[in-house]
């Protein structure tokens, strides 16, 4: 059900509603971390990683609306997102450091199809990392994401 005309694309609505009991839109963190597993191909502890990063208002519910944005960013590419994700870590922490991730963006490409410069290495990596300079899986999700839409200097 849209609220106030935004709509939310039928996929999307297809996958959560299959979880969704009495038509109420949305899911307690045990049935999101199953769907997340189940549709996604995620471990337990991606797939928990991953509803504490959309989990916006932090009440232990996920919404049709918090979905949506997990599926913004990640899409039918999770796996090839947590493939890419335990590439850079090489220490196997389940965790990016600051060196890890930035050796590992110097592989990846802007929206354009072009590298990062240093500078934009940087940038990246201080608005993703938390307070400790780590990346988790969920940051590092909304990073590729923003990678994605990001043009650079034109």
């Amino acid at each position: 059900m849209a609220a106030r005309g935004r709509k939310i694309p039928k996929q999307v609505l297809e996958i959560f509603d299959r979880y969704v009991e009495n038509n109420v839109r949305h899911l307690n963190k045990d049935e999101a971390v199953e769907m997340l597993q189940s549709e996604f191909g995620l471990s337990t502890e991606q797939a928990d990683n991953m509803f504490e990063t959309f989990d916006k208002d932090h009440n232990g519910i996920m919404s049709v609306w918090e979905f949506q944005q997990f599926y913004q960013c990640v899409g039918n590419s999770a796996q090839e997102m947590v493939n890419k994700f335990q590439e850079m870590d090489k220490d196997n922490s389940g965790l990016l450091d600051m060196e890890e991730a930035r050796e590992g963006l110097k592989t990846l490409t802007a929206g354009g199809g072009r590298a990062l410069e240093d500078k934009e290495i940087e940038f990246f990596l201080k608005s993703t990392a938390g307070d400790d300079n780590m990346i988790d899986l969920g940051k590092f999700a909304g990073l590729l994401f923003r990678l994605k839409l990001y043009k650079g200097p034109q």
